[in-house]
């Protein structure tokens, strides 16, 4: 009897160091799990913080792009503006090119006529000069008539 109690003694002695250890374990594993718990829970908020800060930058990329947009619209409406004012500076550029073709030949033909006004003026001083020439040549006469027409009356009185 003392025998088989010494031999349960034993096993009770090995049953409770076996439940020691595996209340250790239990412990440890209890300790572990908790961790866990708290490292989880960590992660969920972290998680939870990110995708907070994901739907933040999401927002703010949203009203970017709705900005982008209506800058890209108004760009492309400056452009077309920018188009048409390059076309019309192009349409007066043509026009005025012509103008100042036109102004370049109506310069020509005033440069023309100032040639002819001036040949006229020459000629006409010319012209002058011989009608003031015959003019006084024709005084000449008349005053040669007037004094051939004296020298026949007193020639006639004189006879």
């Amino acid at each position: 009897l003392k025998e088989e109690n010494a031999i349960l003694r034993s096993k009770i002695n090995k049953l409770q160091i076996l439940s020691e250890t595996q209340a250790d374990k239990m412990r440890k594993l209890e300790k572990k799990l908790e961790e866990n718990k708290i490292k989880e829970e960590k992660e969920a908020q972290d998680l939870e913080a990110m995708v907070q800060h994901v739907e933040q930058n999401l927002q703010l990329m949203t009203k970017r792009a709705a900005k982008a947009e209506n800058s890209a619209a108004k760009l492309r409406q400056e452009n077309a503006q920018l188009q048409a004012e390059l076309r019309n500076s192009r349409l007066e550029k043509e026009a005025l090119r012509a103008g100042q073709a036109g102004l370049a030949a109506a310069k020509r033909n005033a440069e023309v006529a100032l040639q002819h006004v001036l040949q006229l003026t020459t000629s006409s001083r010319a012209s002058i000069r011989q009608l003031l020439s015959g003019a006084e040549s024709l005084q000449l006469v008349a005053d040669l008539l007037k004094s051939i027409d004296r020298i026949s009356e007193v020639s006639e009185d004189g006879q």
